[in-house]
């Protein structure tokens, strides 16, 4: 018998009954061990798409624009293949947007990476351990990706592999490379360097050989540039014994993402942009110990100058169980028992993640946490069993620093507007309000650094001129290319 046959929805009463009918008659066998039933393409009209109609965006032109596998990570990560039906745009843009889910990360590991490889002249290698706690985090979680997909593909089940696919690459592109990045502009040698570039080149080369299946011709250009290779498709499937199984490890650096993911929760909820320096954030969970190692991951990612742990939700606040109003369709009159205990506080938390309220089990989605505080401060629950709170007051020091961050950005955008290379070294003038050049004295060091400014001064200067506007106030930036790199950067005080 064939492993797998596939066909539309309508096909269950015709082509695989038939099969079935005639390979036992005949063969006394079944004809297929696996058959995958798919549901139906429709228009924007929800007609099924037609030759004769041309209800639908041209192909080849759309894989001319935006490349096949785009088109085929849209109908294989969608619903189609679990039987339902899909509508497919006239907008050939709209259809592209799936490239943020797996296509446009995955480049941009890549880019990223050989940026800086080729900058450094480094010859990576291929790791299956690694020290530093989120090199490991990093590889553990590619294993369970291999096992994920592995898993999910070998019961043809590729709407699952897609998904692990997708949230793998939020870890990747949203966390370990944002909080490494920096590791990747250290000047000259350093162990923790060479391991993040061995790291990043492990994960990207597996990704091809994982992805391959699903994403065939761009895992092919990306392997064969990454390793010199004949083709990704010629290589076996990553096995176990090419990643760590630190699990414990990945599951404390979960628990540090929801917590981060939280924290942002009330930045956003109250309008405090990321460069705004905040005062603590207070992380309570029953493992908060084992958390406290991570201080410097949430501090930097939350940009809070101090971190504290706590295992002792109670002495924080009360936790609300707040139920989805969705779920009252699937309730019925049951409903208003279940928004009455809850309200009262009257439900209990199960290991899983689950909560009983009112005899009713709710997972997912259905209910929502939240942590009301008792004092000063803004809460947010993450998980079943941890909260993160927020000091949201400013005072002036870090509105100080959070607009010499602002200033930063805005540099970072005037460098690329003039075409500097990332490792280009500048001599930089400011000039602008006195707030903001009091601000930026203050924090000149910070600037000089993140933009690579060896040479800063405040006032009209010479070189690329811009003006832009921050906090509703003009400043004009100078800009000059340094040929000869000072051995230290040199810092002029405003007058």
């Amino acid at each position: 018998p064939a492993d797998f046959i596939v066909e539309y929805v309508a096909q269950t009463r015709g082509w695989f009954y038939t099969l079935m009918v005639l390979g036992v008659m005949l063969f006394d066998s079944p004809p297929f061990n696996n058959a995958i039933c798919h549901g139906v393409v429709l228009d924007e009209n929800r007609q099924k798409l037609s030759k004769r109609l041309r209800n639908y965006p041209d192909p080849l032109e759309f894989f001319g624009e935006y490349g096949a596998d785009t088109m085929r990570w849209f109908l294989i990560s969608s619903a189609v293949l679990n039987g339902g039906n899909i509508v497919i745009p006239r907008e050939a843009r709209t259809i592209a947007q799936v490239q943020r889910e797996a296509i446009a990360p995955l480049l941009n590991a890549a880019s990223f990476f050989t940026l800086y490889a080729n900058l450094e002249d480094f010859a990576p290698e291929l790791v299956t351990d690694a020290d530093e706690a989120l090199d490991r985090y990093i590889l553990t979680k590619l294993g369970q990706l291999a096992d994920d997909v592995r898993d999910a593909l070998s019961g043809y089940d590729i709407p699952r592999s897609c998904r692990a696919v997708a949230s793998f690459m939020d870890v990747l592109t949203n966390w370990y490379i944002r909080r490494t990045r920096n590791r990747f502009w250290e000047s000259g040698y350093s162990k923790s360097k060479h391991d993040a570039f061995n790291t990043l080149y492990t994960v990207l080369v597996h990704c091809c050989e994982i992805l391959a299946p699903l994403l065939p011709i761009l895992t092919e250009k990306l392997y064969r540039g990454l390793t010199n290779s004949r083709s990704v498709h010629l290589q076996t499937f990553p096995g176990p014994e090419q990643f760590p199984a630190d699990v414990d490890l990945a599951r404390e650096m979960d628990l540090v993402r929801a917590a981060c993911s939280a924290g942002l929760g009330i930045r956003d909820r109250f309008g405090l942009r990321v460069r705004l320096p905040l005062k603590t954030a207070d992380v309570l969970h029953p493992e908060a110990p084992a958390l406290e190692r991570y201080a410097s991951l949430i501090s930097d990612e939350l940009n809070v100058r101090k971190v504290r742990f706590s295992d002792d939700l109670a002495t924080a606040g009360t936790r609300q169980l707040q139920v989805n109003p969705r779920i009252g369709r699937r309730l019925g009159h049951k409903m208003k028992e279940v928004l009455a205990a809850a309200r009262a506080g009257d439900y209990e938390l199960l290991d899983d993640g689950a909560a009983v309220v009112a005899d009713e089990r709710l997972a997912g989605d259905d209910f929502g946490l939240r942590l009301v505080c008792d004092g000063d401060g803004e809460a947010e629950s993450f998980g079943t069993n941890g909260a993160i709170i927020l000091d949201i007051q400013v005072d002036d020091d870090q509105a100080q620093e959070g607009t010499a961050r602002d200033l930063v950005r805005i540099i970072q955008n005037a460098r690329r507007d003039a075409n500097l290379h990332v490792t280009d070294r500048v001599k930089l003038s400011i000039d602008g309000p006195t707030g903001l050049i009091e601000a930026a004295d203050k924090h000149a060091a910070l600037i000089s650094s993140q933009t690579l400014a060896v040479d800063l001064e405040f006032g009209t200067g010479s070189g690329i001129v811009s003006e832009h506007v921050l906090n509703g106030e003009k400043i004009t930036l100078s800009i000059t290319r340094m040929e000869e790199l000072p051995r230290v950067w040199t810092y002029r005080p405003p007058d």
